[in-house]
């Protein structure tokens, strides 16, 4: 039989004058800030003011806004919408790594043009670059291939480039100076001792960047290039003033032609943007969860795991 000897605990003199036992009777109270409550407090009020007047404020109409709601004008001007913000949004992370890696390249001609390429997109606004894309017929009759000083082959450029296309290249042009910069910093995050490793191994430069730098960059990379996307979403309303339709544009037409439901619209419009903006919301944080596997010991909980745990002390603790 093995015995383990204890150490001997060391002795903890009490000043004279106080009772352990009566003292190890006493609760815990936890420190108070009063200062909070009255802030909630405040908060609360002012809160409950505004839903009082967001729902008995007759201006506001209400029933106008579920009449526009589903209307197949608004309908589809959203479609354009997620059209043109998808598209720009796949095309400005594809152009933000090659933007990113050209930043990042030793070769100076392509690190100076990257350079030059992201100062310029983000000095122009870009409204600017809309409108002059919009004007690109006037500058340009035709856009064609061919050999330098030689045969080319040329179409109107008005056949080629429909108010779609325009406009998502627009939108892309500007957004792929921001999303380079953003996968640049990702790029940046990863340790250097992954790519030593991956050298030593033998594993070709495609291959590391591809299924070692990439994964791991994106733990940066999805958080901020999701607000960069909810920004695009938002900056997709200014095709509206180069005569594309969008969801903001067919409000503003819908209110011009209805000036007594322009409030209505209004709201209709900020309604289906905080669909769409909680929507991507959510897929960023799946899509975080899912980078998170490896750099964390315990995945942060879903929301329906959240709600679970809420309601489990409700139901005696069953599952």
């Amino acid at each position: 039989m093995t015995t383990i000897a204890r150490a001997p605990q060391a002795s903890v003199e009490v000043p004279a004058g106080i009772d352990l036992h009566r003292l190890a009777q006493r609760s815990v109270v936890p420190l108070r800030h009063p200062g909070r409550w009255v802030a909630t407090a405040l908060v609360l009020v002012l809160l409950l003011n505004f839903g009082e007047t967001l729902f008995t404020n007759p201006s506001w109409e209400w029933s106008k806004v579920g009449k526009w709601f589903f209307s197949p004008a608004i309908l589809t001007g959203l479609q354009l919408t997620l059209a043109a913000t998808a598209i720009s949004a796949v095309v400005s992370f594809l152009g933000g790594i090659v933007i990113a890696l050209g930043r990042l390249s030793t070769n100076p001609v392509l690190s100076t043009l990257s350079w030059l390429y992201v100062w310029l997109f983000r000095s122009v606004p870009l409204i600017l670059v809309l409108i002059f894309l919009f004007n690109l017929g006037n500058l340009y009759p035709t856009i064609g291939i061919g050999i330098p000083f030689g045969p080319q082959w040329e179409v109107k450029t008005v056949t080629v480039l429909s108010d779609l296309t325009l406009g998502v290249i627009g939108l892309s042009l500007s957004e792929i100076a921001y999303s380079g910069e953003i996968v640049r910093a990702g790029i940046l995050s990863v340790d250097n001792g992954q790519l030593e490793a991956a050298k030593a191994l033998g594993i070709p430069r495609r291959r590391q960047f591809r299924r070692i730098v990439l994964p791991q960059a994106l733990r940066s990379i999805v958080p901020a290039y999701v607000n960069q996307i909810i920004g695009l979403l938002k900056a997709s309303s200014l095709l509206f003033y180069v005569s594309l339709l969008d969801l903001f544009g067919v409000v503003q037409n819908l209110g011009s032609t209805y000036p007594s439901d322009i409030i209505p619209l209004l709201v209709v419009a900020t309604i289906w943007y905080l669909i769409l903006t909680s929507v991507v919301s959510i897929v960023q944080f799946y899509v975080e969860r899912f980078y998170a596997r490896g750099a964390v010991r315990v995945l942060p909980p879903t929301p329906l795991q959240r709600v679970r745990s809420w309601l489990r002390p409700a139901f005696g603790g069953a599952r």
